[in-house]
């Protein structure tokens, strides 16, 4: 059921309040309280409706009808910055990835790795590498695209980039943010030859680091065609 007008602002004030007081009595333990009970509650018959659906596409709609459900209880402690662990908070920024809302989960993934919120016990990667890996998965599938895709991708960079995850997971990251560049996707290569020396030039130092961290990140080809295409500068 959705919440009305009057029921998202107790939420929302009941998480900043709730969280301003952990941040002063229970700093960097586990977060509790009326609004985080609450809401691990209703994650608790979500993941059950969820549980009971086979096809992928339909648990995503299902999460998208979900999460506004969430979203004052997220403002509240986003608002209050307690840095406790907060395993609503980290469920609902995974279902954001999954459900496509890649703004909003690095909005949420800002403030989580800040504070060193873990994913809950069914996730099997920690949160920056579930951040690269999803985020590097959408941009080279194509899910995400233009101004958007190098948005995102300079975002989770930026978030990332000094956590301890897998080479292979930061070396796709970099791999997705070249391709964003060069407007390439896996089912949709582009001419180099009518890509700007600009995107080029932008494009390559990500991809060879890419091939860095993983000889096997699938660049190789990418950089020997950006090599000569930037071999030639009087191309436009």
């Amino acid at each position: 059921m959705r919440q009305t007008p009057a029921q998202r602002h107790r939420m929302h004030s009941l998480a900043s309040q709730q969280a301003a007081q952990h941040e002063a009595d229970n700093a960097h333990g586990q977060t509790v309280g009326t609004a985080y009970e609450l809401q691990l509650a209703q994650l608790h018959q979500h993941r059950l409706r969820l549980k009971d659906m086979h096809s992928v596409e339909r648990k995503i709609e299902a999460k998208r009808a979900m999460l506004p459900e969430y979203d004052a209880y997220v403002d509240g402690v986003l608002q209050a910055r307690p840095g406790t662990q907060d395993d609503v908070l980290a469920t609902v920024l995974v279902w954001h990835i999954d459900a496509g809302n890649y703004t909003r989960a690095l909005e949420i993934a800002e403030y989580a790795l800040a504070s060193g919120i873990k994913p809950p016990d069914q996730y099997n990667r920690n949160l920056p590498t579930i951040v690269q890996d999803e985020v590097a998965e959408a941009i080279l599938a194509g899910k995400l695209s233009g101004a958007d895709a190098l948005q995102v991708a300079a975002k989770a960079m930026a978030l990332t980039d000094q956590a301890d995850t897998p080479d292979q997971a930061k070396s796709k990251l970099y791999k997705a943010a070249g391709w964003a560049v060069l407007g390439k996707t896996g089912s949709h290569d582009v001419d180099m030859a009518t890509r700007t020396l600009k995107a080029c030039k932008e494009a390559l130092p990500l991809l060879q680091r890419a091939m860095e961290l993983d000889t096997r990140a699938g660049v190789k080809k990418d950089i020997e065609r950006l090599e000569r295409r930037l071999a030639k500068p009087q191309a436009k």
